[in-house]
């Protein structure tokens, strides 16, 4: 029935974040015309959490070893917006994407849906 999902970032510079995506974070993708670049996601899971004020959606990339992942990609030019910090649920830093939005990455101390 469900056959994949869709996640759209709104950026205030598309194709230099897309250029990021495809180029440091090494995403596969498909041109869905005129360099309107559609990125493959590794597997996904999504998770539904309680909350008191408007209801919002987020987006995690997720990995194995944050710091490792996080020196990998400076080496690429990104650029951690702080130190990670550590919560129950994992540890996380965001990336800057060149647009100035951030791109939030973890590592999960949970047990993953997608593994």
């Amino acid at each position: 029935m469900i056959t994949g999902a869709h996640v759209i970032l709104y950026s205030k510079d598309a194709a230099a974040d897309r250029e990021f995506l495809r180029d440091v974070l090494d995403l596969g993708h498909v041109d869905a015309g005129d360099g309107w670049l559609i990125f493959r996601l590794p597997p996904t899971e999504l998770a539904v959490h309680p909350t008191e004020g408007a209801p919002q959606q987020e987006f995690y990339l997720m990995c194995d070893d944050l710091d490792e992942t996080v020196r990998q990609l400076a080496a690429k030019g990104a650029e951690a917006d702080g130190e990670a910090t550590t919560a129950s649920w994992g540890t996380r830093v965001s990336i800057r994407l060149p647009s100035g939005s951030l791109l939030p990455l973890y590592q999960p101390r949970h047990p993953t849906a997608h593994g």
